[in-house]
């Protein structure tokens, strides 16, 4: 998968990222006649999480983009100390111009939902319409923070032997991280899911990355404030907010306020509900998210020839995946809708 060098207010980086096009599961480039629908990743799984939207024939009639953020997945660089929304939203700036890109759809799950929002409030005229899936509280509660700051200790816990990295600490870690966003289901995609990111996650966050990983992973939500009435206000694209029916960390009320603040403040919003989807959503439940998202491109997409959907599809992730231990057909399904 290609990289391409960006610099932005949170310094150099190396943004590893993906493009599909409907003929070209790994292509260098968009096709400009079709939409370009980004997807931002939440925290802990990089791009990989979209292998079911990559797959999804429907979705492959539109470029699809994902991108590893700092301190995840392949991507090379630094955080600084300073690291938000409001940096992570410039990096997806920078990482447009570089690709020379044309205002987009994003779709965003959790702490990518976070950074679309924040991204259409700073470049308005780039953004064409947000899915917003398991979207973050305004701010965060105090026991789900108590829970991202457990999974935290349990990391760095493993690091603190003088050498030898404890395993039984990592493992609470990563198993607080799965329960998150996955309530502890075991699917073959979410196992491989999982297996692929650990030694990212040593990589990105080992001994000498400790601060970086509490900035990526714990500071990015519990110092969070709410978006201001005026900072809503800049936004120009229709919100799709989609609830999780039984996301462990955040019930629907939290949905609920994000929406009323956009709706009071002038945004084009609404709001699904998803039962049974787990926080990861559009892992658990990929054929009713993508409806959504298709949804939303769809209409939102104005003066653009929209091919039929390609008879079959390979996602870009499945391969790599599939060493993983992930079962191809497990997600099998009928992807009309």
């Amino acid at each position: 998968m290609p990289q391409i060098k960006i610099k932005s207010g949170s310094g150099s980086a190396s943004i590893h990222y993906t493009i599909s096009t409907p003929k070209n599961a790994s292509a260098k480039s968009i096709d400009k006649t079709l939409p370009t629908v980004l997807f931002i990743h939440p925290v802990y799984i990089a791009s990989e999480l979209f292998q079911l939207q990559f797959a999804d024939p429907n979705l492959r009639r539109f470029n699809l983009i994902a991108l590893d953020l700092r301190s995840h997945g392949e991507t090379t660089a630094k955080v600084p100390s300073t690291y938000g929304r409001e940096a992570a939203a410039e990096d997806v700036m920078k990482f447009m111009e570089a690709l020379h890109l044309p205002p987009c759809h994003f779709v965003g799950v959790s702490m990518g939902s976070c950074i679309s929002w924040q991204f259409a409030i700073s470049y308005p005229n780039q953004a064409l319409s947000l899915t917003m899936i398991s979207p973050l509280p305004l701010t965060e509660p105090e026991d789900v923070a108590e829970g991202r700051t457990e999974i935290y200790e349990c990391w760095v816990e493993a690091f603190q032997t003088g050498g030898k990295v404890d395993q039984s600490a990592l493992l609470d870690a990563v198993c607080g991280a799965v329960q998150l966003g996955f309530n502890g289901q075991q699917t073959s995609l979410i196992d491989a899911l999982t297996k692929n990111a650990v030694p990212h996650a040593l990589r990105n966050w080992g001994p000498k990355q400790l601060n970086e990983y509490r900035t990526a992973t714990l500071d990015f939500f519990v110092n969070r404030k709410a978006q201001t009435p005026a900072a809503v206000r800049k936004i120009t694209c229709p919100i799709k907010l989609v609830h999780c029916g039984a996301d462990i960390a955040y019930g629907l009320e939290y949905t609920s306020d994000v929406e009323k603040l956009m709706h009071d403040n002038g945004v084009d919003v609404s709001l699904v509900v998803v039962p049974d989807a787990v926080h990861f959503g559009n892992v658990s439940h990929a054929k009713e998210i993508n409806a959504e998202i298709y949804k939303s491109v769809i209409r939102n997409t104005h003066g653009m020839i929209i091919p039929a959907a390609p008879s079959s599809v390979v996602s870009p992730f499945t391969a790599g995946l599939m060493k993983a231990g992930y079962d191809n057909d497990e997600d099998s399904d009928d992807d009309d809708y």
